[in-house]
């Protein structure tokens, strides 16, 4: 129908027939598919690194007995950073969608506490910046804490590996 008729002109809806890559996108397996994805190409780096790492300590350990464990300290300290930046980055993925849960949470109280949409904006700013500074901390105390554990771990396991080989 036309404006003439005293009816609006209907606008096509986008909504009915979204592109493929939203209906994709919007499927909870699709999802649940690129985590696995990502944690299990995460998870082969790490394995091909420590592979490396393993290979670099047994040359160095090999070819010369002057470094009185330097080569397994160092070792040590770069299989904790590996897995302490593993560790943060699962925890990134976990923390993510809780976050952004709580934010919204947060503004949707604040809505119907009768904020004004200005105040509702400078306040999701504010609410923004606390989080991912509190996600950050959280982030980074718990990644020390595992890169300390790690290296503490690794450092014994290659020191008592060489007391085995001899």
């Amino acid at each position: 129908m036309s404006m003439a008729d005293g009816f609006p002109e209907q606008v096509p809806n986008n909504n009915e027939n979204p592109s493929l890559v939203r209906r994709i996108l919007s499927k909870r397996r699709t999802w649940v598919c690129l985590f696995v994805l990502v944690y299990g190409l995460l998870l082969s780096f790490s394995w091909n690194l420590l592979h490396q790492i393993l290979d670099w300590y047994h040359k160095t350990t090999s070819s010369s007995s002057n470094f009185y464990g330097w080569p397994a300290i160092y070792a040590s300290v770069v299989f904790g950073g590996v897995f302490g930046l593993l560790s943060m980055a699962a925890a990134l993925a976990v923390a993510i969608p809780a976050t952004v849960l709580t934010w919204i949470t947060v503004l949707v109280l604040l809505a119907f506490a009768g904020k004004p949409r200005r105040a509702l904006v400078l306040e999701g700013r504010k609410i923004t910046t606390d989080i991912v500074g509190f996600v950050v901390k959280v982030l980074v105390r718990e990644g020390n804490i595992v890169v300390a554990v790690c290296a503490i771990a690794g450092y014994f396991a290659l020191v008592g590996s060489d007391g085995e080989d001899q």
